[in-house]
C-alpha cells in the first residue's frame, strides 16, 4: 500500500512540473509531454499488474513514457497547405523547413 502511494505521489509531482512549462512549448512539444505523462502512468499500471514489483513498475513507466512521447509528437497535425521537408546543410547537419517548389513539382 505504501508503494502505491509513493508511485502516485511521484507521478503527480512529475505531472505538475511538466504541465507548469506548457505555456512556452510548441504544440508538438505539448503533445509529446502529454503523451509521455499518459504513457508513463499507463505503463506504470501495466508494469505493476504484470510484474507486481517496483522494478517492473519503473520499467513499465519508462517504456510507456517513451512510447507516449513519440506518439504524441508524431501525431501533431501540420498546418494545411504547408509540408515540411528535410534538408542537409554544407556541414552535414539535417534540419526541417517548409518545402520548396521542387517538392510540389515532383522533382525530388
Amino acid at each position: 500500500m505504501i508503494m502505491k502511494k509513493t508511485i502516485v505521489a511521484v507521478l503527480m509531482t512529475v505531472a505538475t512540473v511538466a504541465l507548469a512549462g506548457c505555456e512556452t512549448q510548441s504544440e508538438s512539444q505539448q503533445r509529446a509531454t502529454t503523451g509521455a505523462l499518459i504513457g508513463g502512468a499507463g505503463g506504470a499500471l501495466v508494469g505493476q499488474a504484470l510484474g507486481g514489483n517496483t522494478a517492473s513498475t519503473v520499467v513499465g513507466a519508462a517504456g510507456g513514457a517513451l512510447l507516449g512521447a513519440v506518439i504524441g509528437q508524431s501525431t501533431t497535425p501540420q498546418p494545411s497547405g504547408q509540408q515540411l521537408c528535410r534538408y542537409q546543410n554544407r556541414s552535414g547537419q539535417i534540419y526541417t523547413a517548409p518545402c520548396d517548389d521542387r517538392y510540389y513539382r515532383g522533382q525530388y
